[in-house]
């Protein structure tokens, strides 16, 4: 599969393509599988040397004091593959990972088209044209555990926007509520496994405040591909069932893990009319390449649970984005 279609919403293409998930039905914990291979992650020879400079300049960063990206032990992606199971046909994941770490994945993220001795970029030697099961993985050292996450007691949507302090190409801008990469020190268990779950339970305590002892409805989505950075995400929904925007703020005020990562919140009323309004409403260039996706996605799942299980109330959140498209163009017309 060499075709990478974008997902659109609200008359807008984004830069990211969903790989797996429309929203209808999730990919139960049982059903996501993850292997881990303890191998470390190969990268070419002019790649590794982006590295080093890399390491050698965030080394003197520190040493002077300076703002500095540190480095943090990640896993790259070897293969993500999905089938069905074999009599009801729900989605199966299996995800292979093996071992990288932060300045890998920056020798690759920020150098996708620097081109190299050869005369090609990475982009151009190792992503354009080719199927996904064939790209390399030192081309994929980052894996995003990505949560849109609702309030239960108010059903509120929550938009968080990255801080413009954090490294990457999406700081200051709206992303998902929370967002995570895995990491091999915080989310691979003594006896080599890995949960998808668990770590987003853990990107909603270290950004939220949402603790382990506070009730969640969490359900894996799919999987989307960031085809303008090359990262790989994972779709969660979660309800927060016994919480509110206030109980969360309140939270917050009184400190949270990682608090720096955001540098604003909103909350929007979680009906798909409201929630594709606000993102119709933010400039295309403050989204990341792949939260509208995402805050679809839990739309729709809101949708199709809210009639006991019907795939086709997934038409009722396209039916709200052709009023939130039709309500933007009677406003044009009286600009």
């Amino acid at each position: 599969m060499t075709l990478r279609d974008r997902f659109t919403v609200v008359g807008r293409q984004t830069d990211c393509h969903v790989f797996e998930g429309d929203g209808t039905r999730p990919v139960s914990e049982e059903n996501m599988r993850v292997k881990y291979v303890p191998e470390r992650v190969e990268l070419p020879e002019e790649v590794g040397e982006w590295r080093r400079e890399i390491e050698a300049e965030e080394n003197r960063r520190e040493a002077a004091g300076e703002p500095h990206r540190w480095n943090n032990p990640r896993f790259a992606v070897r293969r993500l593959v999905v089938s069905r199971t074999h009599t009801t046909e729900d989605p199966v994941a299996t995800l292979t990972l093996c071992d990288a770490d932060y300045y890998d994945f920056l020798a690759t993220s920020i150098n996708l088209d620097r081109r190299q001795r050869n005369g090609l970029t990475l982009r151009q030697q190792y992503l354009e044209g080719k199927d996904l099961l064939d790209v390399p993985p030192f081309m994929f050292c980052s894996f995003g555990i990505n949560v849109a996450v609702e309030t239960g007691k108010d059903r509120k949507m929550l938009f968080s926007r990255r801080s413009a302090r954090v490294a990457g190409p999406n700081k200051a801008k709206w992303n998902s509520s929370a967002n995570e990469g895995l990491a091999s020190n915080h989310d691979l268990s003594p006896d080599g496994r890995v949960s998808l779950h668990a770590a987003a339970r853990r990107a909603l305590r270290e950004e939220l405040a949402v603790l382990d002892s506070d009730e969640v409805d969490l359900e894996l989505l799919g999987f989307g591909l960031d085809v303008r950075n090359n990262q790989w995400a994972a779709f969660f929904r979660a309800v927060l069932t016994g919480l509110s925007e206030e109980d969360l703020r309140v939270r917050w005020s009184r400190g949270v893990e990682d608090k720096w990562e955001h540098d604003g919140h909103a909350f929007v009323d979680a009906d798909p009319e409201s929630v594709l309004r606000f993102v119709r409403d933010q400039p295309e260039e403050a989204w990341t390449p792949c939260a509208p996706a995402l805050f679809y996605l839990a739309l729709v799942r809101g949708a199709v649970r809210a009639r006991g299980g019907d795939p086709d109330a997934r038409y009722e959140v396209e039916a709200s984005e052709h009023a939130v498209l039709a309500d933007g163009d009677d406003e044009d017309a009286f600009v």
